[in-house]
């Protein structure tokens, strides 16, 4: 029998319904930004297209291996720039729907990964 150490982390997205998420016991309404530590108050939302380098920047002070974009209902991608600014900076950036993004956060955040995240209401 094989065992693994299981993370537990402070951060765990419980719910995704409509514009509202469910982030432990707080509840949150809109865009928001998240890191292994918690939700930031810090972040301005901006839209999925305008994403860029300087709009994700309080993410990037905890140099995370990996952002997830959850993009509401439906993937949506973000300007190309960003994309290639990410790739030289060593971080994987990975767009998705806000459900999925939101289900591979809670997976690697409990895997002990280095992870944040943006999501976006799936009513938008």
């Amino acid at each position: 029998m094989k065992f693994t150490l299981e993370h537990t982390t402070a951060v765990s997205i419980r719910s995704v319904a409509g514009g509202t998420f469910l982030i432990g016991d707080a509840s949150w309404t809109g865009a928001i930004a998240l890191t292994i530590d918690g939700v930031l108050a810090d972040w301005k939302s901006v839209p999925v297209a305008e994403l860029s380098t300087a709009a994700l920047a309080p993410l990037l002070r905890d140099e995370p291996e990996l952002i997830i974009v959850g993009t509401g209902s439906r993937q949506v991608l973000p300007d190309r720039d960003l994309m290639f600014a990410m790739a030289r900076a060593g971080i994987g950036l990975e767009l998705m729907d806000t459900a999925a993004a939101a289900r591979t956060f809670n997976v690697l955040a409990n895997e002990g990964r280095s992870v944040a995240a943006v999501l976006y209401p799936t009513d938008s």
